[in-house]
């Protein structure tokens, strides 16, 4: 059982970045990040209040604390290896995460999580490999509350466009830049 969420804003390359970590009650489980998402996200608001009710708990800033919790160590690391990401230091991260959902969506979630960085994959050949729908996929990265961690950016349509992303497609752009893994045919565009 958690105590609260807390969260912090991360600035970023891509934009701000709202994070949330699971703080647990006294002898509880280990924090997680269940939140990492762009300011600039039309759900944010709903998602914020999905996790309330998922997990039972509210969200908190960490302005509301005078010293340091386990949460707030998992958010100055969750921000560590973020800047060691933008920077070109990171290609994997190291970071406990909290993501309630569907068990289709956990699935697609794990299948995300094994993606190495600076490659895409398909909608289609994700949804072969967690024995779904291309659509049902679709929804399931829709749904994602923690990207770039869990990197659904890299997934992208069977022709070689981006496809959809709640950050934004100039934001998903930005991101298969940095890891080198634009398909070429988009270099022109």
């Amino acid at each position: 059982m958690y105590a609260r969420i807390v969260t912090r804003i991360i600035e970023s390359p891509v934009g701000p970045l709202h994070a949330g970590v699971t703080d647990p009650e006294k002898g509880g489980e280990v924090p997680g990040l269940c939140l990492l998402e762009f300011d600039s996200r039309p759900r944010l608001s709903q998602e914020k209040h999905d996790l309330e009710r998922l997990l039972r708990c509210r969200l908190e800033s960490e302005g509301d604390y005078e010293t340091a919790t386990p949460a707030t160590d998992l958010l100055d690391d969750t921000q560590r290896q973020l800047a060691e990401y933008f920077a070109g230091n990171r290609k994997e991260f190291d970071i406990n995460l909290t993501l309630p959902g569907t068990e289709h969506q956990e699935r697609v979630w794990a299948e995300l999580i094994q993606l190495p960085f600076g490659e895409t994959i398909s909608y289609e050949e994700l949804s072969r490999r967690v024995g779904s729908s291309p659509r049902a996929v679709g929804g399931a990265n829709g749904a994602n509350r923690v990207p770039i961690i869990v990197p659904c950016h890299r997934v992208i349509a069977k022709d070689g466009t981006l496809g959809g992303f709640g950050g934004g497609l100039d934001t998903k752009r930005k991101l298969l830049e940095h890891e080198g893994a634009l398909p070429a045919e988009l270099f022109a565009s």
